[in-house]
């Protein structure tokens, strides 16, 4: 079998610890693959200003795709190098119904997260300069949207139970007492934002390793000829993957990138 030459990562539960911290191990092992000429993809569901500083802090030698892969840009200079936007049409019935309904919804596009003005703080982090407050969701300037966001469990019930019938991803996530729905394109996905990166890299499946912990993660995964789920994933997400490796606070993306990558490269050498 062919080396790998690309490593897609997870970022939530998979590079990153508990503490939302890169433990020095992963960081000297991702630095030891760079150094070997493999190429290093930060794949996250979130927005961009995360991976983004994450892959500029870390050196990474490639785009990072985020927003549920609804966008990928260059870390170093924000170039956009894929985008699938939401359709319009969809976007805007959804926008509508939430604007005349009171639902919290907000948008994403171009790095920021657009909420209308007076709807709720939910966390901490959504807070400029990443969030920003608008009176009108449906001002041209916000579209297209790469992302929206229900907000709160009365929103994402209502929200994704009437417009489960549109071709677009719901996709429910919970982060303590808060929920959310997160709405892409039918496109807009992990792995086929992986899929496309490859080929403009020219590198064919049988040279990428995927890693990660939760079921968005699978396609990639699976799209992978090396799919990796953490010591810290769920049973289903196991049971789709190739590896096992230890979990997030044990650094198991240093282990598995050591003994399946960085080794491997050793042993050719030889």
């Amino acid at each position: 079998m062919p080396p790998i030459e690309l490593i897609a990562i997870d970022l939530d539960g998979t590079l990153l610890s508990s503490d939302e911290s890169v433990s020095t191990a992963n960081v000297r092992a991702l630095r030891r693959a760079m150094d070997e000429g493999v190429r290093i993809v930060l794949a996250t569901g979130r927005g961009l200003s995360t991976p983004r500083a994450l892959a500029v802090e870390l050196g990474l030698n490639a785009p990072v795709i985020a927003a549920h892969g609804a966008l990928t840009v260059d870390a170093a200079d924000g170039t956009e190098v894929d985008h699938c936007p939401i359709p319009a049409e969809y976007a805007n019935e959804i926008l509508v119904d939430a604007q005349h309904n009171g639902h919290a919804v907000a948008i994403y596009r171009d790095g920021i997260f657009y909420r209308r003005r007076g709807t709720p703080v939910f966390m901490a982090d959504m807070v400029p300069p990443h969030w920003r407050e608008v009176d009108d969701l449906l001002a041209p300037e916000l579209a297209p949207a790469s992302m929206l966001r229900a907000l709160g469990a009365d929103a994402v019930e209502a929200i994704s139970g009437k417009y489960a019938h549109l071709p677009i991803f719901f996709r429910i996530e919970r982060w303590g007492n808060f929920v959310e729905c997160a709405m892409t394109d039918i496109h807009a996905t992990k792995h086929r934002a992986l899929e496309r990166l490859c080929a403009m890299y020219g590198i064919s499946s049988d040279r990428v390793m995927a890693i990660g912990d939760s079921p968005n993660d699978v396609p990639m995964m699976e799209f992978a000829r090396l799919g990796v789920a953490m010591g810290n994933a769920s049973d289903e997400v196991k049971k789709a993957a190739d590896i096992v490796t230890s979990t997030c606070d044990e650094d198991g993306v240093a282990a598995v990138i050591e003994q399946y990558v960085l080794s491997d490269r050793k042993r050719r050498s030889a």
